[in-house]
């Protein structure tokens, strides 16, 4: 499961609401809004209520995503799910496209049907390209910490990912510590998924590695050195870590995103995700609609549609830890086989700025090519 190249970014708060009532059971209200009106229309409310909001998009009749490949968080069954459910066809174009590209489509494409009507986005770009959004504040937005939105309703977390250890139970225990990773029982097993000179999986990886070491997102220093050791035991495998090593068997231990992790377990039954409780790392992604979307009320329904018990459980599903995940446990919302094969919530997500990314990508110049020779 692979989309555009994740980026060596990740900024955000996190914190988990829930969804209450179903879409079906969301309010309504007779009073009609023209189709136009919608591309300046703030709520579901100030429209006429979801009734109204539905009968506009049905009346639109389609909506265009970019960005949302079938294989990446569900976005496959969340797209079918919409369009039966609405009986809305949904356009879903340039499916590997980076956030950035996202935001040019959109440039190139103004004015134009097949304009993309709503963008998901990754941190940065999502944070320095808001003249391109229009506020919207979907019905469940007082149940939104204020730390997974922008305050006037420009974009929204959706969902995020967190590191995790993937494991073999044939061939290893499960991982309570980092420092288990150091011990014998995991010698010659330990693999990354890629080069954190190069691959923000990698990159994340030494991120949540300096965290579980006590260190800050200011300063990596004690993620390299915990691989330092990892090489000095004999545990580091050299291996770039994909759903077809661990098929294989050919990196039992992978420390990478709990959902490629997840989607790694596909092929090798005994293969299972942890997700240590503390000091987690993660990067959320986020919805934003396009102010000059072509299909405005479809625009606004797929939004209030993403923030469902079902759409978050459907992101779960797929390894993506959605941003009502934490009430949606507590409410008794969750999936919790999809939780527990996701790893598992853990008490806190730290997210990086860019400026500490950029800090980590220098001090990984400088540092990372001693980590094999140690």
């Amino acid at each position: 499961m692979t989309r555009r190249n994740i980026a060596k970014i990740a900024t955000a708060i996190v914190c988990c609401t829930a969804l209450g009532a179903s879409m079906a059971a969301c309010g309504a209200s007779s009073q009609g809004s023209s189709a136009s009106s919608w591309a300046t229309i703030t709520s579901a409310s100030d429209g006429g209520g979801m009734d109204a909001l539905v009968a506009a998009a049905k009346k639109e009749g389609e909506l265009t995503l970019i960005a949302c490949p079938d294989d990446w968080a569900n976005w496959g069954k969340i797209i079918s799910k919409f369009e039966e459910t609405y009986d809305i066809t949904v356009n879903s174009t340039d499916p590997n496209a980076s956030s950035a590209e996202e935001i040019k489509a959109a440039d190139n494409l103004k004015g134009q049907s097949g304009a993309p009507d709503v963008f998901d986005l990754g941190a940065t770009v999502v944070s320095t390209s808001t003249d391109h959004y229009a506020a919207y504040k979907v019905q469940a937005w007082d149940s939104i910490p204020d730390g997974n939105k922008e305050s006037t309703g420009l974009y929204t977390n959706d969902y995020t990912g967190v590191i995790s250890i993937g494991y073999d139970s044939s061939k290893v225990p499960a991982p309570t510590s980092i420092d288990d990773l150091l011990t014998d029982k995991y010698k010659g097993m330990v693999a990354i998924n890629g080069d954190p000179t190069q691959s923000g999986s990698a990159l994340a990886a030494v991120a949540w590695a300096t965290l579980q070491n006590g260190g800050s997102l200011d300063d990596f220093s004690a993620g390299i050195d915990f691989y330092r050791k990892l090489q000095q035991a004999g545990n580091f495998l050299h291996v770039d870590a994909t759903s077809a090593t661990v098929a294989s068997g050919e990196t039992p231990v992978v420390i990478d995103w709990n959902y490629l992790n997840v989607a790694a377990a596909a092929g090798n039954s005994n293969y299972k995700t942890v997700v240590l409780p503390s000091d987690a790392y993660g990067s959320y992604y986020s919805q934003a609609i396009n102010k000059d979307a072509p299909h405005p009320a479809a625009a606004r329904l797929w939004e209030e549609f993403v923030y469902t018990n079902d759409v978050q459980n459907l992101f779960l599903q797929a390894g993506a830890l959605p941003v009502m995940a934490s009430k949606m446990k507590s409410d008794g919302t969750i999936d919790t086989d999809a939780l527990e094969k996701a790893g598992g919530l853990p008490d806190n997500i730290n997210l990086a700025t860019k400026d500490q990314i950029d800090a980590a990508n220098k001090l990984l110049a400088e540092q990372w090519s001693s980590v094999a020779s140690s």
